[in-house]
């Protein structure tokens, strides 16, 4: 058991690590927990203030059913705790949530009935797996409205706010890792695409849905092989992500 929750922090600090390497961090707004195993109410969140670019898996907070600290008298935030605290209550399958203002994605969602369009081949990873939340209320400073974010997001891995930026689920670090990274690189195309001022060529339903399937078959094996290059990547230049 504790080896599997120290490398369950290696892991999220490399994810913490690996999404700033591609613009996933705004500041120091962004978050990223996963639930202790087998225990729903118990989960790893960074500290408010803390860089992504930073992220060390011994700095990682322990929160409690009540948003304390276990490991000390850090703080995460009111919004931070509302959204993931709810997720992880109320969807117990996403064990690792990820939140982020990533640009691309944002646009998106910055949008009129923005819609992230099966137009690209990585754009169908999530063909049918992506729910919206069209109504912003502010800050989720009270719990009910994280709990409100939470029920919109269904038996979906991604979620789009609107106006605000997106939240990424997953069974593991690695998954919801590998499914915020593609979501990014999905999101640049389109919009990339769109500022040509010509109409999007759409994959038509029958070929998206075949092409989920193929996503499908070794899609935890995919994710851990990504996760384990970043790890590598990162044990040869910021080996201190895992201390």
């Amino acid at each position: 058991m504790e080896s599997n929750f120290i490398e369950d922090r290696k892991d999220l600090a490399a994810a913490f690590r690996g999404a700033a390497m591609f613009s996933g961090q705004a500041g120091v707004c962004s978050h990223f927990s996963l639930r202790v195993r087998d225990e729903p109410l118990r989960f790893l969140l960074n500290p408010w203030g803390m860089y992504f670019s930073e992220a060390r898996a011994s700095e990682l907070m322990l929160i409690d059913a009540h948003g304390v600290d276990q490991l000390g008298a850090r703080d995460g935030g009111f919004a931070a705790f509302n959204i993931h605290g709810q997720i992880h209550a109320i969807h117990p399958a996403a064990r690792c949530v990820l939140h982020t203002h990533m640009p691309y994605a944002t646009a998106i969602t910055m949008l009129d009935n923005g819609r992230l369009e099966p137009a690209s081949q990585e754009a169908l990873r999530f063909y049918d797996d992506v729910a919206y939340d069209d109504s912003y209320n502010g800050l989720a400073h009270d719990p009910r409205e994280g709990e409100r974010i939470a029920r919109q997001m269904g038996e979906k891995h991604v979620l789009f706010l609107a106006h605000h930026g997106v939240i990424v689920v997953g069974a593991s670090v690695a998954q919801a890792f590998d499914r915020l990274y593609y979501l990014e690189r999905a999101a640049e195309l389109q919009v990339k695409a769109m500022s040509c001022n010509r109409p999007l060529r759409r994959v038509p339903h029958d070929i998206a849905e075949k092409t989920v399937q193929q996503f499908g078959r070794e899609r935890e094996h995919w994710a851990r092989l990504h996760l384990d290059a970043l790890r590598r990547k990162l044990d040869r230049e910021h080996p201190d992500y895992a201390r």
